[in-house]
């Protein structure tokens, strides 16, 4: 009788355990990093093409100076900002990263409104291909932070739900993370005058 308590206590325990969701939440923290991963290298890639985009620009647009010059520096600030995988868990740090990249975004938005201004350069085969790949880079972005956002929406939800979050309330303790969010003043459109 006593075997068959025993017998019955583990399987309940085993049973109990499986359903307490600690596998699944570690599961979901991993996908948020690998997602965080996927949007670090897209940005990092958009900040390799940069100073070949510059490159190409100052050569036919030399008394463009104050534009090349901000782009430069937007693409500094994006490099002074510490980024790793413990950001998303930072609002603050989240925050600062993305003003960084929010400013590098509105430089080379700028930039390419002075591009319009010579034809000559519109024409350049090696400005056409970095156009192309800093276009494909942004969509590359985009669809990371998409994927980031859901990695993160399903761990947080995995964190708040019952039974996980009695797991994560005694065991683990892992914070919510923190979303990509549009930068304030981004649901105007940019005013583009020639």
């Amino acid at each position: 009788m006593k075997k068959l308590f025993l017998f019955v206590a583990a399987v309940m325990l085993l049973t109990g355990l499986s359903g307490c969701g600690y596998n699944t939440i570690q599961q979901n923290d991993e996908t948020v990093t690998a997602a965080w991963g996927d949007v670090e290298a897209s940005y990092q890639r958009r900040a390799d093409l940069i100073p070949n985009l510059v490159e190409v620009v100052k050569g036919y647009a030399a008394h463009e100076k104050e534009t090349l010059t901000a782009v430069v520096e937007a693409r500094a600030k994006v490099g002074k900002v510490q980024i790793g995988a413990d950001v998303v868990n930072n609002p603050e740090a989240m925050a600062q990263f993305q003003a960084a990249q929010g400013g590098l975004t509105s430089a080379l938005s700028r930039l390419m409104v002075v591009v319009e201004q010579y034809p000559d350069l519109k024409a350049n085969q090696n400005f056409l291909d970095l156009q192309h790949q800093l276009e494909g880079t942004e969509n590359r972005i985009n669809v990371a932070r998409v994927r980031f956002n859901d990695a993160v929406r399903i761990f947080n939800t995995s964190i708040r739900t019952f039974p996980n979050n009695l797991t994560n309330n005694f065991i683990l303790k892992l914070p919510r993370k923190e979303p990509f969010k549009a930068e304030a003043g981004s649901e105007k459109a940019p005013a583009v005058k020639f």
